[in-house]
């Protein structure tokens, strides 16, 4: 199949209104356009330097999950949460009620990112990985009633406010098991000669445009793209989100999906995704390369500590793991006195790494403040 040739689908009338059904995808894709070629080479070479990053940069595990963190408060935000990434790494018990449900989703996601990553070591990605992940990702916050786990058994839609007035309506939910069938196949479908960055570019639409689930498919979809760059060795860990990148482009996005769907112009959104990859994997570059400089710089750091230098070594090696903490976290981990860690935490302050940001006199939360800053804008 040419993409300049591709037909995304046809909308099929339902009871008083139209859904739309695509195109089976399981086939091999070609194309004419030289851009493409060109995006795809720069996307592969800047991937490379990505994963090349996660291999030099020691105990690297550590620092993706700060990746992670970022990229399940950001997708999240698509969907409407408020939580920013700093309340995201605070115990539930610190946060004002109202914002307690959107950092559950959050954290939801976070341990569904982790499970999936997890369970790539012995699963092929899979429906059946999708839909445990989906499951993990709606317990017990406002998609719970949602079947999580399963494939919708009704009619969804996507913008407005009912079938009458959406956006756009996905195929008609019996079809959602053979259509997710087909998408299966393709992601694992050796035999058919297309790049890992177009066919999981075109499974992303595919996924998108059959919203397999009553809710979280957005989450879901971008997730399948990190799954997949993984499970394919593109990557040794999952270093790559496009969440932000989507979100500052959100427009641009959901118009390219459409535009497929309405104008068939599969092309069009192939590139939009590759230029997605090429940017954002420039960015978590640049991360990395800031917490490699930041780690080299606490080393010497630690230096000046004289005979407490072992256990500031303790102390940052818990603050790259999570960078907000009060002193009660520290004795928990460090299983030190706390009058051992409140000179600790003190001597932290006196140089500039560790802050406090509540201004209290007790239940103090100090901050790593120029780490955390790498990972968020605000």
């Amino acid at each position: 199949m040419k993409i300049e040739e591709f037909k995304a689908g046809v909308y099929k009338t339902q009871y008083q209104y139209k859904s739309f059904s695509p195109t089976f995808i399981n086939q091999t894709f070609t194309w004419e356009d030289a851009k493409i070629n060109v995006l795809l080479e720069s996307a592969m070479k800047v991937l490379g330097e990505l994963n090349a990053f996660t291999k030099i940069i020691p105990d690297v595990d550590i620092f993706i999950q700060m990746h992670i963190a970022k990229e399940a408060n950001t997708s999240s935000k698509i969907e409407g949460t408020k939580t920013e990434i700093d309340e995201v790494l605070l115990d539930k018990e610190y946060l004002e009620p109202e914002k307690k449900d959107d950092w559950q989703e959050v954290r939801n996601y976070i341990e569904a990112i982790n499970f999936a990553i997890k369970e790539l070591e012995t699963l092929p990605l899979c429906n059946r990985l999708i839909r445990q992940t989906h499951e993990i990702l709606l317990q017990s916050v406002r998609g719970e009633k949602k079947i999580p786990g399963e494939f919708r058994k009704s009619q969804n839609w996507i913008g407005g406010t009912n079938l009458n007035n959406a956006y756009f309506i996905p195929p008609h939910h019996s079809e959602v098991a053979e259509l997710m069938d087909d998408l299966e196949k393709f992601l694992n479908n050796d035999e058919i000669l297309v790049p890992h960055l177009v066919k999981i570019a075109i499974a992303h639409y595919q996924f998108e445009t059959i919203h397999p689930f009553l809710d979280g498919n957005g989450r879901v979809g971008r997730l399948l793209i990190t799954l997949y760059l993984v499970s394919n060795k593109i990557l040794d860990k999952p270093s790559l989100y496009l969440s932000d990148y989507i979100e500052r482009h959100k427009t641009l996005y959901y118009d390219k999906l459409t535009f497929v769907r309405e104008k068939n112009d599969l092309k069009g959104w192939i590139e939009f995704f590759l230029e997605a990859i090429i940017e954002t994997s420039k960015s978590s570059i640049t991360s990395f390369k800031k917490v490699l400089e930041l780690k080299n710089r606490m080393e010497q750091e630690i230096l000046t500590f004289g005979k407490k230098a072992q256990n500031a070594k303790k102390l940052i090696d818990t603050l790259y793991k999570q960078p907000l903490v009060t002193v009660s976290d520290i004795v928990e981990e460090l299983e030190l006195s706390k009058p051992t860690i409140n000179n600790l935490v003190k001597d932290f302050e006196n140089k500039g790494i560790l802050k406090e940001i509540t201004g209290h006199k007790r239940n103090k939360i100090y901050v790593f403040d120029e780490y955390l800053k790498i990972y968020s804008k605000n």
